[in-house]
């Protein structure tokens, strides 16, 4: 499997003159295609910089960062803003889904702004609600839908356009216990089923048990890494919950 995502030697620093925080220090690893990384870790350890500076919220220090090849350091606003619409897709803690909208109008919206005609459209739209169970939901509009089944919306319309790779910052931290394992499922299905591949950033041990690869931050360096290597569920939570005692970090389970 080709790497979709090459992270080499990245360095992210906070701050002006004496006072300067070292968010991340040297982290470097790969995401292959069709992989499902999690990234966790105790609050401060670098998750979300990490998140922020793949998804082009944020610049790097220094080191280098490829999706398929591409180089975001080098790229001016104007092409991190189309490398944003064709390469990434986003799944955020809030849905971010457009009231005004039925759900087939948001789940659409990628591929209206990359100007794909009806048809394609209309079929594209058709197989990621079909494959996350909600096509029955597509002419009502967000505030219809239960909180999973809006975060579920949200998943198909990051996936719709067939991006390079599915960002996903804490996607349960808004969802009850059963609502949550709906959508990890939902991730399970768009990762095995849809061929997506996603990186995840989360705390909770539960979530993370569903990727097939977890890293461990601390202090803004990569600390551990688990894989499930086809093991069940149940022992991939035992392993980060053994880690992230041995962090330091939060093990709660919701």
């Amino acid at each position: 499997m080709p790497d979709i995502l090459q992270v080499h030697n990245v360095v992210k620093y906070y701050g002006r003159g004496n006072i300067v925080t070292k968010a991340l220090d040297s982290i470097s690893f790969c995401v292959d295609q069709g992989e499902f990384t999690a990234i966790m870790g105790a609050s401060g350890s670098g998750k979300s910089t990490l998140l922020n500076v793949i998804s082009t919220i944020d610049r790097v220090s220094s080191g280098e960062i490829c999706v398929e090849g591409q180089r975001i350091a080098e790229m001016k606003e104007k092409q991190l803003s189309l490398f944003r619409r064709d390469k990434l897709g986003f799944i955020f803690q809030e849905y971010n889904l457009l009231d005004t909208l039925t759900i087939r109008e948001n789940i659409a919206l990628p591929l209206n702004l990359k100007r794909v005609d009806v048809q394609t459209t209309q079929r594209e739209v058709m197989r990621v609600s079909t494959a996350l169970g909600i096509s029955e939901q597509l002419d009502k509009f967000p505030y219809e839908l239960s909180g999973g089944e809006r975060q579920r919306a949200a998943c198909a319309r990051a996936i719709v356009a067939r991006p390079a790779l599915v960002l996903a910052d804490e996607p349960t931290g808004a969802l009850d216990s059963r609502n949550s394992r709906v959508l990890m499922k939902t991730f399970q299905q768009m990762n095995r089923q849809l061929d997506s591949t996603i990186l995840m950033v989360t705390h909770d041990p539960v979530v993370g048990s569903y990727a097939s690869r977890v890293l461990f931050l601390k202090d803004g360096r990569i600390w551990s890494e688990i894989d499930s290597g086809g093991r069940d569920r149940q022992t991939m939570y035992q392993e980060i919950l053994t880690v992230m005692a041995a962090l330091g970090g939060e093990t709660g389970v919701r």
